[in-house]
């Protein structure tokens, strides 16, 4: 059983296992396929790295030297595929939503949780926050975010049986504004050319392919191309953690002047750059972002 925040982690783990025994013992592996079963599943809990004064406090209150204390907020959820060659234990005893299928509640975290932190990274650090409970805190952060997922996350869903998709929205943002998590912006901002496209692209590719609007989640990639160019609006620089860092920031410090450098990268956006709706919507914000900051922009965006 694997719990990796990964999509479809137990199939990805049935087609690893499965592989590496067949390179060893092909009877293995057909065992393997025969008799062993690898439920997906789906977990969430917000977990920002562990500081130096969480070591001190766990030092302090219980007179123990842990070197890495797992911080996490109180909030959680684990969705367990039905997936069982001989049993199992009753994991619904214990608050585990025991379901048919995960890709509901994975699309539903990916597309509303996952998506919700990257609108909310880029926009925050360029408006001057690096405490995610910070700028979630804020009322225009809020809004937005809540627009993103009511008006283009959400449609994106199909129906995810025992969830009141209303219910969990009005969490998150209760989630992210909660300050004993103290989460920083800039866990939110690494890895970016990893998680756009896994988390916030495919809900501007679903919304594109009915007709449905694109704005927050076109501002949400252009806020990131305004962050990858290494200097916020003050002009103290950026530290763009990413493994294409060097590529990104390279393309990024272009579009002053040729504005669709960043988002020439079919590696990262496939052929979204070819998208007129997505493009005028992408441009538009990072004009904004360029002339009057992250903060206007937001403004504009949530009253338009």
């Amino acid at each position: 059983m694997s719990c990796d925040n990964l999509q479809g982690n137990g199939d990805l783990s049935r087609r690893v296992f499965t592989a590496f025994a067949r390179l060893r013992d092909p009877e293995l592996a057909d065992w393997i396929e025969a008799n062993v079963r690898f439920p997906n599943s789906m977990v969430d809990r917000i977990t920002p790295v562990t500081t130096d004064a969480d070591r001190a406090e766990i030092a302090r209150r219980f007179g123990v030297r842990d070197r890495w204390p797992v911080v996490c907020e109180p909030f959680t959820q684990w969705v367990l595929a039905d997936d069982f060659g001989a049993g199992r234990p009753s994991y619904e005893k214990v608050g585990v939503q025991v379901v048919d299928d995960v890709e509901p509640y994975e699309l539903m975290k990916l597309r509303l949780l996952n998506a919700s932190h990257q609108a909310v990274a880029y926009f925050g650090h360029l408006a001057g926050y690096r405490l995610v409970h910070e700028a979630a805190g804020d009322p225009l952060f809020a809004r937005f975010l809540r627009q993103y997922m009511d008006r283009e996350g959400t449609p994106t869903l199909a129906p995810v049986p025992g969830v009141d998709l209303d219910a969990y929205k009005a969490s998150l943002l209760e989630r992210f504004a909660n300050p004993e998590v103290r989460d920083t912006i800039a866990r939110l901002c690494a890895e970016s050319s990893d998680r756009i496209p896994k988390w916030l692209l495919p809900v501007v590719r679903a919304q594109l392919a009915t007709g449905g609007p694109i704005g927050h989640a076109a501002a949400v990639v252009a806020s990131w191309a305004r962050y990858a160019e290494g200097v916020d609006e003050q002009g103290e620089p950026i530290t763009v953690v990413d493994p294409l860092a060097d590529r990104l920031t390279a393309a990024a410090r272009r579009q002053r002047t040729e504005p669709l450098a960043f988002l020439a990268d079919r590696s990262i956006f496939g052929d979204l750059i070819d998208d007129e709706r997505f493009t005028a919507a992408y441009l538009g914000t990072l004009d904004s972002l360029h002339r009057v900051g992250a903060r206007a922009t937001l403004e504009k965006l949530v009253a338009g």
